[in-house]
């Protein structure tokens, strides 16, 4: 689906065109095409690759998606994928933006993903002095849209995180927490498969031999390098918390397993007195001491009662129960 194709010159809006004019325009002095599509068909595509002359193997790439983030280049075109990830409800929904910039055009391509990008548009178009710089600029205002965006979705990370480590230190059922910090550390991945490939592929756009169509916006695009750089450090550090979690909660249930065998093992000794005594009085002998005793019974009772009350008292002293 067609959702924008703008025509600018020397950084301001010039006319909402028809894909049927973008040729009109294409060879106009200081002029470029800001064309936006939404999980275009096939016909779409190709179509877009006769008016601006794209490589067939980005257009593929395009037309499949599932892509790996990247930034290759074809001839004095360029071609980037990356991939927006958006948060709904307990899950991570993953979509694609495949970006074609040329020295007159920029065509953006987006799939999987339900935040548009108007406001990047309305954003360029506010300072025509940036704007002016080309088809460069945008591409870094769309990179700098996707790379903002994986922001919150490390906030609400974070926020879940610190929900399962108080439910850990509550008591709640280790089963449910070791799962959630699972949970929690796959959709680390996901955001690390989304953010580590497009670090390195900004690099690419500020330092060394910089593409013909970036010249001139180096500075901006080594801020999304930062940015991307500070992403990929919070991811690692959330996934290193991640695996503590789990290491504290292992060692939570150790000790509660501790505690329950000490418990056993503490009333075991309080019934194991009794029953030694019992079983020695239990024998069949002829000749055993205190067998015509009166007072026999009760002295044995007593004294099994008093050595169990000193267990008890020991035992409970030292914590067991």
């Amino acid at each position: 689906m067609l959702v924008n194709c703008v025509v600018y010159q020397n950084g301001k809006k010039l006319a909402d065109i028809a894909q049927e004019d973008i040729h009109r325009y294409l060879n106009q002095p200081k002029c470029f095409i800001w064309v936006a599509l939404l999980n275009p068909e096939p016909d779409e595509l190709i179509t877009m690759q006769r008016e601006f002359g794209l490589h067939e193997l980005a257009v593929e790439d395009a037309h499949h998606g599932h892509q790996r983030p990247k930034l290759e280049e074809y001839g004095d075109s360029l071609f980037a994928v990356m991939h927006t990830i958006e948060v709904a409800g307990e899950e991570l929904r993953v979509g694609e933006m495949d970006v074609f910039v040329g020295k007159n055009y920029v065509l953006s391509v987006r799939s999987g993903s339900e935040q548009g990008f108007a406001n990047v548009r309305a954003r360029c178009e506010r300072e025509p002095h940036l704007l002016k710089q080309g088809a460069g600029f945008v591409l870094y205002a769309l990179m700098d849209a996707v790379v903002d965006r994986y922001f919150p979705v490390i906030d609400a990370l974070e926020l879940e995180l610190e929900r399962v480590e108080e439910r850990i230190f509550a008591g709640s059922p280790a089963r449910g927490n070791v799962e959630a910090l699972y949970a929690i550390k796959q959709k680390l991945m996901v955001l690390k498969h989304a953010a580590g490939p497009l670090h390195e592929a900004a690099s690419k756009l500020y330092g060394g031999r910089v593409p013909e169509v970036c010249a001139g916006t180096q500075e901006y695009f080594r801020d999304v390098y930062d940015h991307l750089f500070r992403i990929n450090q919070s991811i690692d550090s959330l996934r290193d918390m991640v695996i503590t979690a789990i290491s504290v909660n292992l060692s939570l249930i150790t000790l509660q397993e501790n505690e329950t065998t000490k418990r056993l093992a503490a009333y075991a000794a309080l019934v194991a007195v009794p029953t030694m005594i019992a079983g020695i009085y239990g024998m069949n002998f002829e000749h055993m001491p205190e067998l015509k005793w009166a007072f026999g019974y009760p002295f044995t009772l007593a004294v099994m009662a008093g050595i169990d009350a000193y267990l008890f008292y020991r035992f409970r002293k030292a914590g067991w129960l």
